[in-house]
């Protein structure tokens, strides 16, 4: 039978948070598998655990991976250990969980702390609906992108940054989606844990005089639903509504479906979209 790999969440900040069962896996397994080894001893040593460790970073998670399952199909339990926080979320152990699912190894969640989670309950902005970027591409083509779909984005969204990248994520951030409600979280569950609500633009005044300290998690107000379709009724404006019919009809659509999705774009009934149309048919 093959062992099992353990994704074992870690303390963020505050070593409180490290759960009894993390703790017994960990001594438990025959390997720890660690983000980075000289970090993760310090932790080991707090709760007096010895079990061997192996790195597993960014520039080695296919490689080792595969030598990691190996291991495990000849029947050792592996923990898998990130930095801080829950492993496979914004990290390399994202690539291990898919090879080991794809090679028949187990694999199970041994649930804690979450920076991404625990920023968002404590912003103050809406949390039934979020979506979670991580950090930024460092390309700027793919970063673009990005920050042009959360332009779009209705939904809550939550960014990691780095404190000597802060500013410039702020100018980016700014610039793509406008000034928006901020929830700015430092040195979540530690001593000077802060959280600072407040809007793109007096963020950056603020961190303009401060330099940034500590880690960062952003949580930003997504478009209202309002701003969304007044605008995609704004896209239409510049059409005429024969114009318009003939988008939906080249297409394939007859024209009562036509019809129908043309004033749901521009917001109006179809009787509306029936009178326009004879008036501008009529000249």
């Amino acid at each position: 039978m093959p062992g099992t790999l353990y994704l074992c969440a870690t303390p963020i900040g505050n070593l409180g948070d490290m759960t009894k069962r993390v703790v017994d896996t960990l001594r438990e397994v025959d390997v720890i598998a660690a983000e980075d080894t000289r970090n993760s001893i310090r932790l080991l040593n707090h709760f007096d655990i010895h079990t061997p460790m192996t790195s597993y970073h960014e520039y080695n998670k296919v490689e080792k991976a595969q030598k990691l399952i190996q291991q495990m199909l000849e029947g050792k339990d592996i923990a898998l250990i990130t930095d801080a926080g829950t492993p496979a979320i914004s990290d390399p152990g994202e690539v291990l969980v898919q090879m080991c699912r794809e090679s028949g190894v187990p694999v199970t969640s041994l649930p804690g702390p979450s920076a991404c989670i625990t920023a968002l309950s404590l912003s103050g902005l809406p949390t039934r609906r979020f979506c979670f970027e991580g950090f930024l591409p460092s390309d700027k083509k793919e970063k673009r992108q990005v920050l042009e779909e959360l332009a779009r984005e209705t939904r809550t969204i939550v960014l990691y940054e780095a404190p000597h990248r802060l500013v410039r994520t702020l100018e980016e951030l700014r610039e793509a989606l406008g000034d928006r409600d901020i929830a700015i979280c430092r040195e979540l569950t530690k001593k000077f844990e802060t959280v600072t609500v407040t809007t793109l633009e007096k963020a950056l005044e603020q961190y303009s005089q401060k330099e940034p300290k500590g880690e960062y998690v952003l949580v930003l107000r997504g478009r209202s639903l309002a701003q969304k379709r007044a605008e995609e009724i704004s896209a239409w404006a510049h059409m005429t509504v024969e114009a318009h019919m003939a988008y939906y009809t080249e297409q394939g659509m007859d024209s009562k479906e036509a019809m129908k999705q043309v004033a749901k774009d521009r917001g109006v009934g179809k009787r509306e979209i029936y009178a326009c149309l004879h008036r501008e048919q009529d000249g």
